[in-house]
Order: C-alpha cells, then sequence, then structure tokens
C-alpha cells in the first residue's frame, strides 16, 4: 500500500472500532500521546477517550464515510479531512446524527503510519 492509501486505511479504521468498541485496534492504530480536539473546544486525551467509549459515555452507533479530502505527506507527517455522518450518543445527550469532519494528523514510527491528533468540527 501506498503512504496515502495507509493513511486512508488508518482513518476508516478508527471509524470502525469507535462503532464497534475495538478498545485493542484504538490503542494499536493510536499514539499513546493522541489527543482528540471535539467540537466544543475540549481537548481530550486519548485514554480518556478510550475510556468513555468503553463505559459508554461515547456511544458511537455508525459512521458512513462521506468523503477524504486534503491528503499532505511530508516525510514522516501526514494528514487529512475525513467527512462522515456519525450517529452517536455524547457525555449523556441523546442519539444524533453529526455532519463530522476531522482533521487527522499522522506519524509514522518504526515504518508504520499512527495516528498523532484529531481535531473535530461540522462540515
Amino acid at each position: 500500500m501506498t503512504n496515502e492509501e495507509q493513511i486512508i486505511e488508518l482513518y476508516r479504521q478508527e471509524n470502525q472500532a469507535m462503532v464497534e468498541k475495538d478498545i485493542s485496534k484504538l490503542n494499536e492504530i493510536l499514539l499513546p500521546n493522541m489527543s482528540l480536539k471535539h467540537m466544543t473546544g475540549y481537548v481530550q486525551p486519548k485514554l480518556e477517550w478510550i475510556d468513555q467509549i468503553q463505559n459508554g459515555q461515547m456511544k458511537y452507533f455508525s459512521s458512513t464515510e462521506d468523503n477524504i479530502k486534503d491528503i499532505e505527506i511530508s516525510g514522516d507527517y501526514a494528514s487529512l479531512i475525513g467527512q462522515s455522518q456519525v450517529k452517536a450518543s455524547v457525555w449523556g445527550g441523546g442519539v444524533n446524527t453529526w455532519s463530522l469532519q476531522m482533521k487527522m494528523y499522522f506519524k509514522k514510527q518504526n515504518g508504520a503510519w499512527l495516528i498523532s491528533k484529531q481535531e473535530a468540527s461540522i462540515y
């Protein structure tokens, strides 16, 4: 697979792992210091986000990909923007479907791409 194909695959794997509550997969593809900046502006550390997926504070029911764009690769760093329809219940709220845009950042370590940072917004 090309570098571009690998980072696109990571984006898709993360979305699937969120829905399936596949904590092992998330731990495998996220760097230990990964952070997720939510639409509220809150920057959440990886372990807290994974814990909230595990305990049900963050419930992802489905993720349907609409678009992947603005792919940039420079050496061991890369980014893309993924747009998906995400059905979820977040922090005790009702179930909603969001047009979720994720700016994803990646870092290549020991020959493998991993997710290093994420920023969520609406499109």
